[in-house]
């Protein structure tokens, strides 16, 4: 089931029509609606939501109560979970405060209609944790989070629930200063970014045969990783592919065991289930891993040093899954595969996920359990 969270900004672009220059503020919101202004916001996540119908038994959406995402999805026939019950009056710490419930439920995508001023109060608290995507509703629709149309964020959905490999790129969130703009002056600035899906393109950098461009790609990968290191333990699994991050480092690789690495040194090698848990039991730490080419096993296949109590005590969001384009491409649309022997730990790793294939280059692919793919 992929999980959705949806934010929607009931009262986003309510005064363009009215040539009112924006909807920031609670004063202007009123003299929107004193002039008949329509709440054009939730029809325009309609319009993306309706493209999803047809898959709506595999999509659970998590909302707020009434306009802020429960109405429409109920009215569409998606299964909701009503997390937060706000105002009736909505304002931006209300799309604030539902974005933090919704990264505590661990959801696979944040969905938001709004415009500018939306994506600023969402960027404040989700940042770059988890990916997001715009449907544009607002008056002022300058960052790169938002899709052209909301149809275009509906097509965007539907190919993250069907599997499709989808990059994870980096995008602005811009905003402009509605007092000046009413004024005539156009000031748009940088407020941060915020990770959004998006079509995948392979992009090649040197022309040379197969072998040398997938060696690039793993220094890529490898610079990806060491680069996001910090002072916590490091899980690096078996396979190639975390073999050539060991290499980069400059550390002795256990090629079909699992070795450990804290600040770049090597501090365990080929461990062993009952080491690992006792190394990292109650620690800050980190599991490098990736698959086995051709058949998508994450876990179950040559490194059941990584016990499901290992994996436990590392945690599903501290999970680096590492791997080529080529590899996962390679599957043809199949999910990857968690087979730790735990049923219940298998259900709790499926899931989109994210996979590093590059520098500062990452795709969501999917995860299934065991007979569920």
């Amino acid at each position: 089931m992929f999980k959705l969270g949806l934010i929607i900004n009931p009262y986003a672009g309510i005064g363009g029509a009215l040539a009112l220059k924006g909807s920031d503020g609670a004063a202007v919101r009123q003299k929107a609606l004193a002039m008949g202004a329509e709440q054009k916001a939730p029809k325009r996540a309609a319009e993306a939501l309706e493209l999803l119908a047809p898959l709506k038994d595999r999509i659970g959406i998590v909302t707020a109560a009434g306009d802020m995402g429960q109405r429409i999805a109920e009215q569409l026939g998606f299964e909701t979970e009503v997390i937060y019950q706000p105002p009736e009056q909505t304002e931006a710490k209300d799309s604030q405060k539902l974005a933090e419930l919704l990264m505590e439920q661990h959801v696979d995508l944040i969905l938001f209609a709004g415009g500018d001023g939306t994506a600023r109060n969402i960027c404040d608290v989700v940042g770059e944790t988890l990916p997001v995507l715009g449907i544009p509703a607002g008056c002022k629709i300058h960052s790169g989070v938002y899709t052209v149309t909301p149809k275009a964020a509906g097509k965007v959905v539907e190919k993250l629930v069907k599997g499709e490999l989808l990059s994870l790129r980096e995008a602005d969130v811009m905003d402009i200063d509605e007092e000046q703009f009413r004024q005539g002056q156009v000031r748009a600035r940088r407020f941060g970014e915020m990770r959004v899906p998006a079509e995948l393109q392979y992009v090649q950098a040197v022309k040379m045969g197969g072998r040398e461009s997938d060696e690039l790609v793993l220094a890529d990968i490898a610079a990806h990783v060491i680069e996001s290191m910090n002072d916590e333990l490091y899980i690096m699994g078996s396979g190639s592919t975390v073999a050539s991050i060991m290499e980069e480092l400059g550390l002795d690789n256990t090629l079909l065991g699992v070795d450990l690495v804290h600040n770049e040194e090597l501090i365990g090698q080929d461990m062993t289930a009952e080491a690992l848990l006792s190394a990292v039991k109650g620690k800050a730490a980190k599991l490098v891993i990736t698959l086995i080419g051709g058949q998508g096993h994450l876990f179950g296949r040559g490194n059941q040093q990584l016990s499901p109590e290992v994996i436990r005590a590392v945690g599903r969001d501290h999970i680096l899954v590492v791997a080529t384009k080529t590899k996962l491409q390679a599957l043809d649309g199949r999910p990857l595969i968690a087979d730790t022997g735990d049923a219940e730990l298998d259900k709790a790793l499926s899931g989109p996920i994210t996979v590093i294939t590059g520098f500062h280059d990452q795709v969501i692919y999917p995860v299934a359990s065991p007979g569920s793919e």
